[in-house]
C-alpha cells in the first residue's frame, strides 16, 4: 500500500549582536535578545501555532490515520521554552494524540558531522536524552541539519543505535533511481535511508502561493492524483519541510491550512495512507545501498555543502571555531557549552555565502557576506580566548586530554572512598543501634520481676497492718478496764 511521509522541521536561528574588535576580552555576551524574542514570537504567532493547531485537529479528527513527523532542534527548544511556551504547549498535545512521531537532530543544528565526530556524537545524544524527557520516548530515526547525510556519517548515526536517517533524495546521487523507496547506508546496512521527494515536496513549501507558476492555485486533490500517478511499484513518498513554510514562506491567507487538512480525505479516497518514519523502517525493506561519497543537503540547487563551506571566508570560520572542538568537548563550563551551541549553529556560516542561487537571503544585521565574516571572527576571538583561559592553547590536546583523565579519575576515586565512609558510617550507626535495641529489651525484661518482687514484699506488710488492726481494739478495751477500776476504788 502506497503511504505518505510528511516531516516538518523546527529551527530558529540565534541572531548575534554587533560585536566590535574593541569588544574581544571586554564582553562575552554575543546575542542579540530583542532580535531573538521578536523573531521566536513573530514565527510562532505566524506559523507555529496556527500549523501545530491545525495538525493536532487533523490528528483527531482521522481517528489515527493521519501520521505526522516532527524535528527539534535544542537551541529552539531552549528560545520556545523562553519566548513562546504556547508552542511547547501546542507540542505536547500533538504528542498526547498518538499521531506524532520526534525525531533526533544536532543539539545545535550545526556542521559537526562535517567536522569532528566527538562533538557531534555528543550532541546528538544529548538531544535525543531531552527529546526522551520531554516526549516520553526515546528518538528511532534521525535527520541531521538540514538532511545532510554522506557514508561515513551514515554509518556514524548507525552506531549511536539509530533505525534510521532522513536525507536528501538528490539527483546528482540517485540518478536514474526513485527517492519513493526505502534505501540503507553502504557502511551499515542497518540504517535505513528515507529520501525527500524535492519536487511534491517544494511545491508547497516554495511554490504554493506563487501565482506565476504553472499549477497555481494548487489544490489538495489535484496534489493527491500527482502521488496516484506514480509508478505502482514506489510505495513511500517522503515529504519533508520546514514548518515555519506554513505561514512564513506561504502566507496563511494563501490557504496553505486549508491545503493541509484536506489531504488525508483526498488519500484515503485513493488508498493512500500516512506512516511515520519508524513505521516505514520497521515494515518495510531496502531495495539497495545508497552510495554517497560526499555530503549532501537539501539547500540550493546543488544540494551540497556549499551554502555554508563554499568560500574562503566560510570555511576559515568553520576551521577556526572547531579548533577549540577538543577543548569544548573536555570542558564542563555551561556558559562556554551554551556558546559552543549557538556558534556551531549553521546560519551564521550561511550569512557568509557568496552564492548567487536565485533566491534572496536574508543576512538579519549584516550588509554583506564579508559584514557577517567580520562580526563572527570578533565573537570567535573572544570566544577561544576565553576557552584558552580553562584550557591554555600550549597544551598539547594529548596532554590536555591526559591531565582532565587524571583529573576526573582521581576525582572518581575520591567518589568511592566518600561511598565507602558512607557504607562504614551506615554500618556504625546500624550497630549502634543494635546495641541500643537490646539494652531496651533487657530492660523491659527485668520490669516484671521488679513489679513481682514488690507485690510479695507487700503481702507481708498488708499482714502486719491487719493484725495490728486487730490488736487495736483489744488495747482499747483492755484500757477502758483499768480506767474504770480506778473510778471504783
Amino acid at each position: 500500500m502506497r503511504t505518505i511521509c510528511l516531516y516538518f522541521e523546527i529551527h530558529q536561528i540565534i541572531h548575534l549582536k554587533r560585536y566590535r574588535f574593541f569588544d574581544i576580552g571586554n564582553d562575552h555576551y554575543y546575542y542579540d535578545d530583542y532580535a531573538n524574542e521578536t523573531g521566536m514570537n513573530e514565527v510562532a504567532e505566524r506559523s507555529y501555532i496556527p500549523a501545530l493547531s491545525t495538525l493536532i485537529e487533523m490528528a483527531k479528527n482521522s481517528g489515527g490515520a493521519f501520521k505526522v513527523a516532527l524535528s527539534i532542534s535544542g537551541v529552539a527548544l531552549e528560545q520556545l521554552e523562553i519566548h513562546a511556551p504556547a508552542v511547547i504547549d501546542l507540542l505536547h498535545q500533538l504528542n498526547d494524540t498518538g499521531c506524532c512521531e520526534f525525531l533526533c537532530e544536532p543539539y545545535s543544528h550545526g556542521l559537526s558531522s562535517l567536522a569532528n565526530e566527538d562533538c557531534f556524537r555528543e550532541e546528538v545524544l544529548r538531544q535525543r536524552d531531552k527529546m526522551k524527557q520531554m516526549f516520553g520516548k526515546e528518538p528511532k530515526v534521525f535527520r541531521n541539519s538540514s538532511l545532510i547525510y554522506s557514508d561515513e556519517i551514515g554509518g556514524l548515526v548507525a552506531s549511536m543505535g539509530f533505525k534510521g536517517m532522513l536525507t536528501e533524495g538528490a539527483k546528482h546521487v540517485l540518478g536514474w533511481k526513485s527517492p519513493h523507496y526505502v534505501y540503507h547506508c553502504n557502511q551499515a546496512p542497518s540504517l535505513k535511508l528515507l529520501l525527500r521527494d524535492f519536487k511534491l515536496s517544494d511545491d508547497i513549501s516554495l511554490r504554493f502561493s506563487n501565482s506565476d507558476w504553472a499549477e497555481y492555485p494548487l489544490f489538495a486533490d489535484k496534489y493527491v492524483n500527482w502521488i496516484d500517478a506514480l509508478p505502482q511499484e514506489e510505495q513511500v513518498i517522503n515529504i519533508f519541510m520546514e514548518l515555519s513554510a506554513l505561514g512564513m514562506a506561504q502566507p496563511l491567507s494563501s490557504n496553505i491550512l486549508e491545503f493541509l487538512k484536506a489531504l488525508p480525505e483526498c488519500a484515503k479516497a485513493k488508498g493512500i495512507t500516512f506512516s511515520t518514519p519508524t513505521d516505514i523502517v520497521t515494515k518495510l525493506k531496502s531495495v539497495s545501498q545508497l552510495d554517497v561519497a560526499y555530503p549532501m543537503s537539501w539547500v540550493d540547487e546543488e544540494r551540497d555543502t556549499s551554502c555554508w563551506l563554499g568560500n574562503v571566508m566560510q570555511r576559515e570560520a568553520f576551521n577556526k571555531l572547531y579548533s577549540v572542538a577538543e577543548r569544548i568537548h573536555l570542558s564542563d563550563d555551561r556558559r562556554i557549552k551554551q556558546d559552543w551551541d549557538y556558534l556551531q549553529a549553521s546560519n551564521n556560516f550561511r550569512f557568509m555565502t557568496t552564492k548567487n542561487n536565485g533566491m534572496w537571503l536574508n543576512r538579519g544585521i549584516y550588509d554583506s557576506p564579508y559584514d557577517a565574516f567580520t562580526n563572527y571572527m570578533n565573537i570567535l576571538a573572544d570566544f577561544i580566548k576565553r576557552v584558552d583561559s580553562l584550557y591554555p592553547s600550549d597544551v598539547d590536546s594529548e596532554e590536555l586530554n591526559s591531565l582532565l583523565t587524571t583529573i576526573k579519575n582521581q576525582g572518581d576515586e575520591i567518589t568511592e572512598l566518600e561511598k565507602e565512609v558512607e557504607k562504614l558510617q551506615a554500618k556504625v550507626a546500624k550497630e549502634a543501634a543494635k546495641k541500643t535495641t537490646a539494652k531496651k529489651q533487657t530492660a523491659a525484661a527485668a520490669e516484671p520481676v521488679v513489679k513481682e518482687s514488690g507485690a510479695k514484699a507487700a503481702k507481708p506488710a498488708a499482714k502486719k497492718a491487719t493484725a495490728k488492726k486487730a490488736t487495736e481494739p483489744k488495747k482499747s478495751a483492755a484500757k477502758a478496764k483499768k480506767t474504770t477500776a480506778k473510778k471504783e476504788g
